[in-house]
């Protein structure tokens, strides 16, 4: 292609559309290339198809990353939650909708597809589907063709490796290494756990709310939440928001433990329920618990439920505690990428100027969105990152 562009971006998801429209807006010609067709399937199935597309306020030390949490402020501070919300209410046309604490289009994803694609043609950008990226040097993009597409900043929004089917398949770590940078090794991150025997499996559907923790000592990470069991395992939002935690120690050959406080509960909480009465230990669980989780409790306990709490003996006694406030999870593993929401890891924030999203390796170099170290919770959080950072790069490289 002899065309040449001012900028190119390689990859058409929330980070790359934000980063295309703004840079066109700018004046600067763009070319924004995707592998897939339609590009940005991410946002057309995210959350089932309804798009939790922003939370309804930010921490941002809720993010998780292997650089400096201070960068990640400033990339937020760069472009804030209410620049990202007035630019989808804006430009975009998005009608929003908040439910609790996240906020929705009220034409789901496929809405806020089609706006963003068209908003971006609508400023001149070029959209090349179906363009495979193989490369990318100083003054061009390489395509598996054999073709070169000439453009004299590019920015990478490649994604990550969650979801591979919709294209997010490492290529941008690959070519991110070949240029020298840093990249933290992906994991996958917002993940559902396997495990657990056939007893577990038939709570499937049991939700509850639940303390978590993932490790011990000084590696130990604790979260609240709700929790849900799988045919296959378990999830919930408590779940999805620490399994990353999980999937790295099993990179490093680790199982740490996982242990969980039913109903948030800690061991003196739980003492105070079954302290000696009248009643029956599976009547009075009940009456906190959902009854199928109470059985199977019980029954690993081997403690018969028609038993008084007045006549529970001393070792039943500790048993049935240390199954209420700090049960052993049985797990083996995660979903794995394919059914991971986002990918943590990638390239090294410290790499990265915050207030352009410029490459520190390479001046005709952007990067945005998951390829960069920093993922956060369950709740519109990594649509913000993939918005903000975005538009930052696309307002940078065409400065």
């Amino acid at each position: 292609m002899s065309e040449r562009y001012d900028i190119g971006i390689v990859g058409a998801g929330p980070a790359g559309l934000t980063a295309a429209y703004f840079a066109a807006r700018a004046g600067a010609r763009v070319v924004l290339l995707d592998r897939k067709t339609p590009p940005g399937q991410k946002i057309l199935i995210s959350g089932g198809g309804r798009c939790n597309i922003l939370p309804t306020h930010v921490e941002p030390g809720g993010y998780v990353t292997d650089s400096s949490p201070h960068l990640v402020r400033r990339v937020l501070a760069g472009f804030p939650l209410a620049a990202v919300r007035d630019f989808l209410t804006g430009p975009v046309g998005l009608d929003l909708h908040q439910e609790g604490e996240k906020v929705y289009p009220r034409g789901g994803g496929r809405e806020a597809h089609s706006r963003l694609v068209g908003t971006v043609k609508h400023y001149g950008a070029r959209l090349l589907t179906g363009a495979d990226v193989v490369g990318v040097k100083k003054g061009h993009i390489a395509l598996e063709t054999g073709e070169k597409v000439l453009a004299s900043r590019i920015i990478l929004a490649t994604g990550g490796m969650s979801y591979p089917r919709t294209g997010s398949d490492g290529t941008g770590y690959r070519i991110a290494r070949r240029l020298g940078h840093t990249v933290i090794d992906p994991y996958p991150a917002l993940v559902a756990l396997r495990g657990g025997t056939a007893a577990h499996h038939a709570l499937a559907g049991v939700t509850l709310p639940v303390r978590l923790a993932i490790g011990e000592g000084k590696s130990r990470i604790e979260a609240e939440g709700d929790f849900l069991f799988t045919h296959r395992g378990y999830s919930g939002p408590v779940v999805l928001n620490t399994a990353h935690a999980a999937a790295r120690a099993r990179m490093r050959g680790e199982h740490p433990p996982i242990t969980v406080g039913w109903n948030r509960m800690g061991r003196e909480e739980w003492r105070d329920v079954i302290s000696p009465s009248r009643k029956t230990i599976r009547g009075r669980l009940r009456e906190e618990l959902p009854l199928r989780l109470v059985d199977l409790l019980l029954s690993e306990a081997i403690i018969p439920g028609g038993r008084k709490l007045s006549e529970l003996r001393r070792d039943e006694r500790k048993r049935i505690l240390d199954a209420l406030s700090a049960y052993r999870l049985p797990w083996t593993g995660t979903e794995g990428f394919s059914r991971a929401e986002v990918t943590g890891g990638g390239v090294s924030l410290r790499e990265i100027d915050p207030k352009t999203m410029q490459s520190r390796v390479h001046p005709w170099l952007y990067l945005c969105g998951e390829i960069l170290d920093a993922f956060g919770p369950i709740g519109g959080y990594n649509f913000l990152w993939a918005f903000s950072t975005g538009a930052l790069a696309g307002r940078g490289a065409a400065a």
